[in-house]
């Protein structure tokens, strides 16, 4: 076997223990910090109401402003969302798995703090393999803010996340420097259409090319 061959068994090695590591901890009610496709975010089971609670601890984050999760699939929206209205289908068709939350009516028995005043929930499907991974391995929705004190700016790198938690987060999950500039754009559905509620990786112009111009409206 070649050195690189090598190093590369080690490399998949590590990352099934990462997997292993995290997804054990998830299970526990733990909180994790992991990559997105846009930043490193704090993970923790979004089903379970203690872990959910935990994430907010650890952010110092205001109990009502929610946070978004992340789903494996379609098949797991069922677990968190009442309907799909028909530009939500749009759009998850143009940009999932992507950087793009679709805030959707939530289920009655969607954890509270993942609910906004209109009891509805931010969810996407994340592009990066980890993540997804993840959240199959896990079974359930992940939570997906980013990983840093309200107020402080996002972790791109795990070195940051530590900084920001040791002693209070046991896995960190390494993907390297993630070089998003912003964090996923966030919608929401109405009968008036998508309104931008955030502005991220994906533009104002790209959404309309999307489900057209007069659709989105802010």
């Amino acid at each position: 076997m070649s050195k690189n061959e090598t190093e590369n068994c080690r490399a998949i090695d590590k990352r099934a223990d990462d997997l292993s590591r995290a997804v054990a901890a998830l299970k526990r009610g733990e909180v994790i910090v992991y990559p997105t496709e846009t930043l490193y975010g704090l993970g923790a089971d979004a089903l379970n109401l203690e872990a959910v609670e935990k994430v907010f601890q650890l952010k110092g984050r205001d109990p009502t402003n929610p946070i978004p999760v992340l789903i494996a699939g379609r098949e797991m929206l069922g677990a968190l969302v009442d309907e799909i209205p028909a530009l939500a289908k749009t759009l998850m068709a143009r940009f999932w798995p992507g950087p793009l939350t679709l805030v959707l009516p939530a289920r009655r028995d969607v954890p509270r703090p993942l609910l906004n005043s209109s009891g509805a929930v931010g969810v996407r499907i994340s592009s990066q393999p980890i993540a997804t991974e993840l959240v199959r391995a896990l079974g359930h929705p992940l939570t997906a803010t980013s990983a840093n004190p309200s107020g402080l700016t996002p972790a791109r790198t795990v070195q940051q996340a530590k900084n920001y938690f040791a002693g209070e987060i046991e896995v960190f999950i390494d993907a390297g420097e993630l070089i998003s500039k912003s964090g996923s754009t966030v919608v929401g559905i109405s009968a008036n259409g998508v309104r931008i509620i955030r502005e991220g990786e994906i533009g104002k112009s790209e959404l309309q090319s999307a489900v057209g111009e007069s659709e989105v409206v802010r």
